[in-house]
């Protein structure tokens, strides 16, 4: 009996629920890049695409989902950009969204795979994201929508995605000018025996409070900091530990506050006290890297070319065997959690050439190993707006000795 009541209970509905929020952006904007992509469909002859990542569901429909085990959706027509979200969600997916969504249900196991197949039901060539499906969610595909053609579409979106708009470039500086507030917020709590955790708080409630007084109708999620000290700074991504600070640490400041899935950065080398002489060396040499990198950001130039040059400069300091990874990359939709718009970073096997509205970062960053003279991880790091002509650095907050030597 129990069994035949699961059997008949709803698998997917809709729920329009309150009324639709304010969006990141307007909908002309959407428009814009739906229009962009159903371009792309028509060029390519696909009848519909299904978006699994975070970063294409919230570019295109501005939706950004929170899993939790369950697998979300986004599908797009020539006609229509329809969500597909889990129950545990009820509304709020519709109210993001700057489309129709559809709710499924766990009554029944695959669910979301119904909800799929009836929005693309006459679809006969679809598009995917290759990079972020799995091969379970593939056989999936395959057994709910039948002998469809599936192609993907992922660096066509990328593309699209690379090349940002006004509103977009508006945005992120916005988040350029909040990173650099919390940067002020860390450089002020920085002192000997204060712990990163201590001081990373105060980097990242400052850029929250910053982030409500200038979006008051957005969704306040993922905003970090890491704030390293000593051979914590090692690594880029080595998280916040409890270590306290100590007269002469290396120090690197790290502010990544998120508005809207959208991601931007400040980094810093710092010292507690006045660096050696082999730091100082170690770290104004990238602080020379960092300027001639941000000259060479223009439009016309090549991700290689760009690396080349600074891969040249550090040759000639004798210090490119402590280079740790690329110079830069792209900024728009992504976070450590998704996203990367890996066709728009400053490496050796990327040949793409800079143009107007991309925006990129200048990152330099030095590792010198425990026990060698300037231990530590030198990172300094801004953000680049490219222009028709040349480039736009929007990024603030001081680098070097001048400023970030913090008074023992």
């Amino acid at each position: 009996m129990l069994d035949e009541t699961l059997e008949n209970r709803i698998g997917t509905f809709t729920c329009h629920n309150g009324e639709k929020a304010a969006l990141p952006f307007t909908a002309q904007e959407y428009d814009r890049r739906l229009a962009g992509l159903r371009s792309v469909m028509a060029a390519r002859g696909i009848d519909a695409v299904l978006f699994t990542s975070m970063h294409n569901i919230a570019y295109y429909s501005g939706f950004l989902y929170c899993s939790f085990g369950r697998p979300y959706g986004c599908v797009v027509t020539q006609d229509d950009c329809t969500t597909v979200s889990a129950n545990i969600d009820a509304g709020q997916p519709w109210r993001r969204s700057v489309g129709d969504n559809v709710i499924f249900t766990d009554w029944k196991r695959n669910n979301y795979w119904r909800a799929v197949g009836q929005l693309m039901k006459n679809a006969r060539r679809i598009g995917i994201e290759t990079d972020h499906m799995t091969l379970a969610a593939r056989d999936l595909l395959a057994e709910f929508l039948g002998t469809v053609e599936v192609v993907d579409i992922a660096a066509d979106t990328m593309a699209q995605r690379m090349v940002k708009s006004a509103e977009e470039i508006a945005l992120i500086r916005q988040g350029a000018t909040v990173a650099d507030v919390g940067g002020e917020a860390i450089h002020a709590a920085i002192r000997e025996g204060a712990s990163e955790l201590e001081i990373a708080m105060e980097g990242r409630n400052a850029m929250e409070r910053e982030i409500a007084a200038r979006f008051p109708s957005a969704e306040y999620r993922d905003t970090w900091v890491w704030f390293q000290s000593g051979i914590n700074t090692d690594g880029a991504h080595n998280p916040v530990t409890n270590r306290r600070l100590i007269r002469g640490d290396i120090l690197s400041l790290n502010t990544f506050p998120m508005i809207s899935g959208y991601y931007t950065a400040l980094e810093r080398t710092l010292f507690l006290g006045e660096p050696d002489a082999a730091s100082l060396r170690i770290w104004e040499a990238n602080v020379k890297a960092h300027e001639l990198g941000i000259s060479l950001i223009r439009p016309g130039a090549t991700c290689s070319g760009i690396c080349a040059e600074i891969n040249r400069f550090f040759a000639d300091e004798g210090l490119l065997e402590y280079r740790s990874f690329g110079y830069g990359h792209s900024f728009g939709i992504l976070s450590h959690y998704y996203g990367r718009e890996a066709g728009l970073e400053l490496r050796e096997d990327i040949h793409t050439v800079l143009e107007p509205g991309m925006v990129i970062s200048m990152e330099p960053m030095l590792w010198i190993p425990e026990g060698q003279p300037g231990a530590g991880g030198y990172r300094e790091h801004d953000i680049l707006v490219v222009g028709e002509d040349s480039s736009e650095n929007i990024t603030k907050f001081p680098y070097g000795p001048g400023h970030n030597v913090i008074a023992a």
